[in-house]
């Protein structure tokens, strides 16, 4: 039934599923955490053109590379991304492992993302689990059933990936009939132990961090006090500084800057 419905109705034509490479697999797996498809396929597309391989990401001062990101929000994904490419340019010769553990070893590399990468890059059966695969196998084998668990789950996901000919497509049938079902019945999602609303961005340190990038971005360097009259938030001050932590924000003179600019 997957499998049927992806030759019918598969998003064949989205551009990671196309020319794959480990590097462009790695760029849209990071993307896609926690941002709908039709807001990354034209940032992927604008993200390869400016950085197109790891040395280039490696390579790219850190503003080029927000400015790119521009428009997904959670920027601190590009910061992790260009640490990953540092580090894989620096210490695998610019070619990304196809060894789990030695994924997650890499900066910003978590156990989905690793796995994903396996699967999508390099073919490998590895068992993965995702919203939309999720959603699949919920509605499908846990009719009725709440608070399941990923643990649950999990001894599906491997008994299926292990018997098909591709990993790589698999997942790609799975997740576009998960996105198929999310339109069709009420989400089993919610059902999930791992279910969690997702917070509004409105008011949110997000927003004020996501603020301070575009400001800088639009300036270039401005004073403490230029951001304080364009954006009147309390919490401005403790975003500042987890910005310049983290590595967003640089500090000379007295003013603020994208760090790298």
């Amino acid at each position: 039934m997957v499998m049927r419905y992806y030759r019918r109705h598969g998003r064949h034509d989205l551009p990671w599923r196309k020319r794959i490479n480990p590097y462009r697999v790695l760029v849209s797996e990071i993307m896609l955490q926690q941002t709908q498809v039709p807001r990354v396929i034209e940032k992927y597309r604008a993200f390869l053109r400016a950085f197109p391989t790891f040395r280039a990401l490696a390579g790219a001062s850190t503003a080029d590379v927000l400015k790119v990101w521009q428009g997904l929000g959670y920027n601190r994904r590009a910061l992790m991304l260009q640490r990953c490419a540092q580090v894989i340019v620096r210490e695998q010769s610019g070619a990304l492992p196809a060894d789990y553990d030695a994924l997650r070893r890499l900066p910003g590399i978590g156990p989905y993302t690793a796995g994903a990468v396996l699967a999508f890059a390099f073919d490998a059966p590895r068992p993965v689990i995702e919203t939309n695969i999720r959603r699949v196998y919920l509605h499908h084998f846990f009719p009725g059933r709440t608070n399941v668990g990923d643990d649950e789950i999990l001894p599906l996901v491997t008994w299926d990936v292990a018997r098909v000919v591709s990993a790589r497509e698999w997942y790609g049938a799975l997740m576009d009939y998960g996105t198929h079902l999310a339109g069709m019945v009420e989400n089993p999602n919610r059902r999930s132990r791992r279910y969690v609303r997702q917070s509004s961005f409105t008011g949110s340190m997000r927003q004020i961090r996501g603020e301070v990038i575009r400001f800088l971005i639009e300036r270039k360097n401005v004073t403490a006090a230029a951001l304080t009259r364009r954006i009147r938030d309390p919490r401005l001050a403790d975003a500042l500084g987890a910005l310049e932590r983290e590595g967003f924000i640089a500090r000379t003179g007295g003013r603020l800057m994208l760090a790298g600019e």
